[in-house]
């Protein structure tokens, strides 16, 4: 029995999985450092515990400790932090408490993206070329493994995640600059300093599966979702389903990522991504063991709280219903917002003057901020999500618009305005979009004259 649950992250997925233990009854308990006692987590949870310092996020004897002494029962890591540490969960288990997400073991095979790989080529899933572990390799074995592959290529830290620990290596001459400078950010942020080489794809769509799995063997997946608009290799625009893949090219994409659940036992909810070439080819990239960002365009067209069935699995629940009880309707796009300019996309942190959400049939906002409240510039610039659902593509896109253009932040830059821009692309509106998109976009932002929008704000016209 789940009565009580720890939730260890901060930011606007900490009040969503509150909003769900309300609705189940389950008390919540909310972690946060100094400089986020203000967020609005700590308020909405039945009681809360300071952890420290802006890094006590990462400091798992705390988080635990925390969850003892308010009685909990269960920790829910959301995203980020210690969401895909094998060793968190280790010791949540050992401490007695249950993890809300796969076992310490999985996460171990699947959180570790050169473990992940082997498992997916294993099984006879695609995936890119690539070194493992180039940490163990000299210099000029290094070298010419990359050169048999290609350059350019990505250098990846091995328990990266959201779009950290990766940069791309263009030749030779920067190439072990790039290794040793991925290894050490590895190091400080993810306490795992192992690093890989993977084949850069140009023009590729990045396309990932949702699945869900329960203890007694069951695992179901819930379509795709297009993550390809990106900038820093982080998503900005996540839809679903994807404009790109026909019907047969999703059917392959589903099944291998089942086909790999199933095999390392997966229990919970976990996502598994891939990138799609320009000829319809697919290459196995990671599996998220955990609840993505973009979640919420899955339960828009699925009608499933994700939250709660992750809830349930950790109960020792089965699912209850099988694939073919699964029916997909719509369209969905989220937008995440950050707090940052638009043009530099550097970040910009600071006091919220005013904040008014957009609202209407099918328009969801997940967010953490208020007006009043302080942006803290140590953590990711993420600050709320727009969520729109349609009877298809083309109404959901005007949807996202309208509302993008109803959301009011001001004190702060944001990206709205870029998201506006994309809405109204007629690349993107055909669905004639890859991972290069956001690039361009940019791009043009310095090449063409700029316009002034009522905040003052300059961007370029369309």
């Amino acid at each position: 029995m789940i009565s009580k649950i720890l939730i260890a992250t901060r930011g606007e997925i900490a009040v969503r999985i509150i909003r769900t233990c309300k609705k189940l009854g389950i008390k919540t308990v909310a972690v946060y450092s100094e400089i986020d006692s203000a967020s609005l987590h700590v308020f909405m949870a039945d009681e809360s515990y300071c952890l420290g310092d802006e890094l006590s996020y990462m400091d798992t004897d705390k988080i635990v400790s925390a969850a003892l002494k308010s009685g909990a029962q269960a920790i829910h890591p959301g995203y980020g932090f210690l969401s895909e540490n094998a060793g968190f969960s280790r010791a949540c288990r050992e401490a007695g408490l249950i993890f809300i997400g796969p076992s310490p073991e999985v996460v171990a095979t699947l959180g570790d993206k050169i473990r992940a790989r082997s498992t997916a080529a294993r099984l006879g899933v695609p995936v890119l070329p690539g070194i493992e572990a180039v940490c163990e390799i000299n210099n000029e074995k290094l070298y010419k493994a990359a050169q048999n592959i290609g350059y350019p290529l990505l250098v990846k830290a091995s328990a990266g995640g959201g779009g950290r620990g990766i940069s791309i290596a263009t030749d030779p001459g920067s190439l072990f600059s790039i290794v040793e400078d991925v290894a050490s950010l590895a190091k400080k942020y993810f306490k795992d300093n192992n690093v890989y080489l993977e084949k850069l794809i140009p023009n590729c769509s990045h396309v990932e599966i949702q699945i869900l799995a329960d203890s007694h063997g069951n695992v179901i997946h819930l379509g795709e979702r297009d993550c390809s608009i990106q900038r820093r290799n982080q998503k900005l625009i996540e839809e679903t389903p994807s404009p790109k893949l026909n019907f047969w090219q999703r059917k392959e994409l589903c099944k291998a990522a089942v086909k790999i659940a199933k095999e390392v036992g997966y229990a919970g909810l976990g996502t598994v991504e891939f990138l799609v070439d320009s000829l319809g080819n697919f290459f196995f990239i990671e599996m998220n063991t955990r609840l993505q960002v973009e979640h919420p365009v899955t339960e828009m067209v699925a009608s499933i709280d994700l939250v709660e069935e992750q809830i349930r699995v950790a109960r020792g629940e089965p699912l209850g219903y099988g694939q073919g009880d699964i029916e997909l309707k719509g369209h969905a796009i989220e937008c995440r917002i950050n707090a940052e300019n638009p043009v530099t996309m550097l970040p910009c942190p600071g006091k919220v003057h005013r904040f008014h959400m957009p609202g209407g049939p099918w328009t969801r906002v997940d967010s953490h901020v208020y007006a009043g409240y302080e942006v803290p510039w140590v953590y990711d610039s993420l600050i709320a999500k727009i969520i729109v659902w349609g009877r298809n593509r083309k109404d959901a896109i005007s949807r996202m618009e309208h509302g993008l253009k109803e959301f009011v932040i001001e004190g702060i830059h944001t990206n709205i305005p870029f998201h506006v821009l994309v809405m109204q692309n007629r690349r993107f509106m055909k669905g004639e979009y890859s991972t290069r998109c956001a690039k361009q976009l940019f791009s043009r932002i310095a090449r063409q004259g700029l316009i002034e929008y009522p905040d003052g704000l300059k961007l370029p016209p369309v």
